[in-house]
């Protein structure tokens, strides 16, 4: 078994929306390791977003605890907004579904932001060239496709090597074949970073690229899946 990177027990949310209280997350145990591709699938509402963003640091939860087992381990639960961006900064990666690229600045300089701040980044050009943009480095993002500015919002993500990569819906603003690209270069950075990463979605077929998959309704575990073959995300038939 890997080195365990992430222990959360007894998580619970809940939202008060005017005189409405929903309940996000309901009492979720889960141990992530090192060096695992996991997919969280479920529907809409099912809670996946709210736990990666618990687990991200940019959300707390109403109940519960969350560990990020590095040396010292860091309590994500009471710690002040201070260190939660301090953990972000070291450890953790994030990838959305939405781009999130400045438009004024080129695919070097949107890496760039992050690997200025980072203790021990990649350059740029390095971060890049392994998302397969070594040749588009000075275009900005209205000159790139949605797969490609999507693959600069990934190498923007692991410029500062996280341990952890953490991906809300990557594919969910492209087409089939592009999101199968965005794939590869996911579980590449798995593979040969040993990062780990965390995808959220509610595509069925994505499941079939992952270690494991932990399948979340009405905001708890139902179910946590092995995968012993891999899928190369090319095979994967949407």
């Amino acid at each position: 078994m890997s080195r365990q990177v992430f222990k959360a027990r007894g998580l619970t949310k809940l939202y008060q929306m005017g005189d409405v209280e929903i309940q996000a997350l309901r009492g979720v145990d889960l141990d992530l390791f090192a060096g695992e591709l996991v997919v969280m699938l479920g529907a809409s509402g099912s809670g996946k977003s709210t736990l990666l963003n618990i687990l991200g640091g940019l959300d707390a939860p109403t109940s519960g605890d969350v560990q990020y087992l590095s040396d010292p381990v860091v309590h994500l639960t009471g710690i002040s907004d201070q260190q939660l961006t301090r953990f972000r900064r070291q450890h953790v990666g994030f990838v959305f579904q939405f781009y999130n690229l400045l438009p004024s600045l080129t695919a070097r300089e949107n890496v760039a932001i992050v690997t200025d701040i980072a203790s021990n980044p990649m350059t740029p050009e390095e971060a890049l060239t392994m998302v397969g943009l070594g040749e588009r480095l000075d275009h900005f993002p209205s000159q790139l496709s949605g797969g490609e500015q999507q693959r600069v919002a990934i190498a923007r993500a692991i410029a500062k090597r996280p341990a952890v990569l953490l991906c809300d819906e990557p594919t969910g603003a492209l087409d089939s074949r592009t999101g199968r690209k965005v794939l590869q270069v996911l579980q590449q950075v798995n593979r040969e970073l040993g990062t780990t990463v965390v995808v959220i979605t509610h595509n069925e077929v994505i499941a079939n690229m992952a270690h494991r998959v932990i399948r979340l309704s009405d905001g708890a575990i139902a179910q946590i899946d092995v995968n012993t073959s891999q899928a190369n995300p090319e095979a994967l038939n949407w």
